[in-house]
């Protein structure tokens, strides 16, 4: 795992989703570095951190980043929010707050859960990473910037940083998918102990509109915040309206350093 660290101020981490790196976040630390201490992640097989071949394990990472990065306030993008979800739910001591962006505690639909994708989705990503990696993920960006008011825009940003440090490793990839694919955390949200923001994009087509607010209503001390114009990466189209969201939610969590 590699962390960068960059800023002034209360600590925030930022993880990112699948087959990214925290680069991806470059708007937000634009934004807000000049008074938060930003702990940018990239988790093992992403980014720097490429050559790390540490499982997907979100208990033992979350135990690994809690450890490195204490006091902070956690925030999770896509699959990175059952990163940041889970240091929140084990680590309440350690974790000031959790800003979950894109992020649902099931990514697929079951037969009480309607705010989710076909798990076939990501069990096709999987098989079609063994026949043409490249593509697959360029399809996925696709997929992240599709529905959002900004979506040319988006999917230029997330082409040109995607692959900046590197392609992600192939092994990291299949059990990101299974994560997608597998996780659920709906039971546990309501033994979350610390202040959550769940911020979403309302045109996102990965996690459907009503996911994050569904979960913030099953989670004490939850706000859900919903982006009209936004698909699954807010943070890129509507950049300062989600800087805006965290900025309030972190002088409501964070003391000053």
């Amino acid at each position: 795992m590699y962390i960068e660290t960059r800023g002034q101020g209360p600590a925030l981490a930022l993880i990112h989703g699948w087959a990214m790196h925290a680069g991806l976040f470059a708007p937000l630390v634009e934004r807000l570095s000049d008074r938060y201490t930003l702990h940018l992640v990239d988790l093992p097989g992403h980014g720097h951190a490429r050559e790390d071949a540490a499982p997907l394990v979100p208990e033992t990472l979350a135990a690994e980043l809690v450890a490195r990065v204490p006091d902070a306030v956690w925030l999770g993008w896509s699959l990175g929010g059952q990163f940041a979800l889970r240091a929140a739910l084990d680590f309440p001591e350690e974790v000031r707050g959790l800003i979950m962006i894109a992020s649902s505690p099931r990514f697929v639909i079951g037969p009480d859960w309607t705010h989710g994708v076909k798990p076939q989705l990501f069990r096709d990503f999987g098989e079609a990473l063994g026949r043409d990696f490249r593509g697959t993920l360029e399809g996925f960006l696709a997929l992240e910037a599709l529905g959002s008011s900004y979506a040319q825009e988006e999917l230029r940003s997330l082409k040109a940083q995607a692959f900046e440090r590197g392609e992600p490793a192939p092994r990291a990839l299949q059990e990101g998918l299974v994560l997608l694919d597998r996780l659920d955390l709906r039971d546990e949200l309501s033994q979350l102990r610390v202040p959550s923001l769940w911020i979403s994009g309302r045109r996102d087509r990965l996690i459907p509109a009503g996911a994050m607010p569904a979960a913030a209503a099953m989670t004490p001390d939850a706000r859900s915040v919903v982006i009209a114009s936004a698909g699954h990466a807010p943070f890129l189209g509507a950049a300062d309206e989600v800087a805006a969201e965290i900025d309030a939610f972190m002088r409501t969590v964070a003391s000053p350093a």
